[in-house]
């Protein structure tokens, strides 16, 4: 320590034209940031609360202005500064880093805020909503290419800012051989889930929200990302699957155009059942549900085999899951009504034996005829 304080005069005067205004830089982005903060602190009171659009901007572009005042302190001090040629470069190449992820980041923001007030005019919690499915879908994949193309394009203009890289880059791309190839197969799933998210933009095979069946499972869209696919299943499973998926692979969409769908209710009776009788009870309890739309409602003998009737009912709702509590309701009714009314007509299975003396007994042993006087 003691040898230190004689040479202290020394060390400044060697290493003051480094120290000197780049302690200047540094108390001016400390200004910058709690100048913002202090801002912010007062907004926050008064603006950042309110549900206005101004409000909203602000919120997000909280952080972005942080690094922009910071680079306009910077700006601001070094005008009058005189800093040697490495550090005058290294400074120099870190403001343009800063600026270029300060672009690529407001170009974020300013598209998240867009979306969000484009999407407020569309709902999905209403019985018809297939117009804001479709704009659902078109905005959040479009969003999110978008997204990956700024965040792309960023880290490659600040990669490019580095001489090697640049130099790399140049080579790479003349010498267009097995580089480039292998860097386009690893590249391949990237891509090609990207391309099939900007299809199904345009093309809306799915939409969020839509019932599908896929890999034979019953479920909704539930989110649609950069690369794959959320799909709620009805047991509150998920399944995730690959945005290509649905370009490249056939699947079920049951609310394409509309989510209206109709259901179907098999049984199978005896031939004893009447079918009249048992029609107008299965269209009455159709019509007498809440959530029947309306539309569908019948009865039909769609197969006979050799012991029974399969009869099969239609049933129309404003929606899948509703189709299903309805399909439900009128299973159960219609065998609370069979057991009822028509207990002989469910399923029976008839045989026929021939005894010894010749007689033959069909059915239940309670149906044999009497046996001949005399017969053992």
């Amino acid at each position: 320590m003691n040898d230190f304080l004689p040479r202290l005069p020394t060390f400044w005067a060697e290493f003051s034209p480094v120290l000197e205004p780049l302690a200047k830089v540094l108390g001016a982005i400390a200004v910058a940031v709690v100048a913002h903060a202090a801002i912010f602190s007062v907004l926050q009171r008064r603006l950042l609360l309110q549900d206005t659009i101004v409000a909203r901007f602000l919120r997000r572009a909280r952080r972005p202005l942080r690094l922009a005042l910071s680079l306009l302190a910077i700006a601001l001090v070094t005008q009058g500064l005189t800093f040697p040629d490495r550090l005058a470069s290294f400074l120099s190449h870190g403001v343009l880093i800063a600026i270029i992820v300060l672009v690529g980041w407001s170009v974020l923001v300013v598209m998240d805020l867009l979306t969000e007030r484009s999407l407020r005019h569309h709902r999905l919690d209403t019985a018809d909503n297939l117009m804001a499915r479709k704009f659902l879908t078109q905005v959040r994949i479009l969003r999110q290419a978008v997204t990956i193309v700024t965040v792309l394009l960023t880290v490659a203009a600040v990669l490019m800012t580095f001489e090697g890289v640049r130099r790399y880059g140049v080579s790479l791309f003349a010498s267009a051989g097995a580089a480039g190839l292998v860097v386009g197969l690893a590249a391949r799933p990237v891509l090609s889930n990207l391309i099939a998210g900007i299809q199904i933009a345009l093309t809306q095979p799915i939409r969020i929200d839509d019932v599908v069946v896929v890999e034979g499972e019953w479920g909704w869209i539930e989110e649609i990302f950069a690369t794959f696919v959320v799909v709620r299943i009805w047991d509150w499973r998920r399944l995730v699957v690959p945005l290509s998926y649905f370009i490249e692979q056939p699947f079920q969409n049951w609310t394409r155009q509309n989510a209206t769908i109709m259901g179907s209710v098999f049984w199978y009776v005896d031939y004893t059942m009447p079918v009249e009788e048992m029609r107008t009870e299965v269209e009455r309890i159709i019509r007498a549900s809440s959530r029947w739309d309306g539309k569908v409602a019948n009865l039909q003998v769609v197969e006979t085999d050799k012991t029974v009737m399969q009869l099969r009912a239609l049933m129309s709702s404003h929606d899948s899951p509703t189709n299903w509590d309805l399909r439900c309701e009128v299973r159960e009714k219609v065998i609370a009504w069979m057991q009822a009314t028509h207990p002989a007509a469910l399923p029976r299975l008839r045989a026929e034996m021939v005894l010894e003396n010749g007689w033959s007994m069909c059915g239940h042993p309670s149906d044999a005829p009497p046996r001949p006087v005399g017969s053992a």
